[in-house]
């Protein structure tokens, strides 16, 4: 006689997302998890890994059909002291680069801190003046970028040390409705200033 699920005998009830019965061993929860039998929120699923070097922008193209996305950002390294990375948006394949996003940030550094905004801007920063020979890092929510109906929008906290440690923490918009296929990071402005860095996008997975 088994006892799967703490059930005796053979009619055991079908497990589904939202629909479980039954205690569970640790074992038979880690094989559901691995199924997909059982909720799991805010699962991460890996989409792309890049790691690039002497470069000005990197592409992201491949969202997936997730609606919100989590970006990693490591090892960070500019050729240019106090750069600037930005975000821009893909629409339907087309960079966009108008003055359509508006952002705000916040600067925490040792025992003073700084706002940054502006509206109506050509990018949202996922990086504000990172300095030359240090590395940054930081992490970015993305979401509704496949939704054609709703405005994109992330947040984003990221790391850097100079003189001690700064964080910085805030996000941004695209002030209009549109699918979004995809993103660049890049110079936050016009200046093209080459970086280096490790970025894995991932989707959350939604049920």
């Amino acid at each position: 006689m088994s006892n799967e699920f703490g059930y005796v005998g053979t009619a055991k009830p079908t497990q589904a997302v939202l629909n479980n019965s039954g205690v569970f061993s640790v074992n038979e929860h880690k094989e559901l998890v691995e199924d997909e039998k059982i909720l799991t929120l805010g699962q991460l699923e890996l989409i792309q890994t890049q790691s690039v070097s002497g470069v000005s922008t990197v592409d992201f193209t491949n969202l997936g059909d997730y609606n919100v996305h989590f970006l990693t950002v490591n090892n960070l390294q500019v050729a240019v002291s106090n750069t600037r990375l930005g975000v821009r948006f893909y629409e339907s394949g087309v960079l966009e680069t108008g003055s359509v996003y508006d952002w705000a940030y916040q600067q925490c550094l040792q025992g003073s801190n700084a706002e940054f905004k502006e509206a109506g801007f050509t990018s949202i920063p996922v990086q504000i003046e990172q300095p030359i020979n240090f590395g940054g890092v930081g992490y970015n929510y993305f979401y509704n970028l496949t939704d054609s109906a709703k405005y994109s929008f992330l947040t984003n906290q990221h790391i850097r040390t100079k003189d001690g440690m700064i964080a910085e923490f805030g996000g941004g918009l695209m002030k209009q409705a549109s699918q979004v296929t995809g993103f660049q990071i890049g110079s936050y402005d016009s200046s093209n200033y080459n970086f280096s860095l490790t970025a894995s996008l991932y989707g959350i997975k939604a049920y």
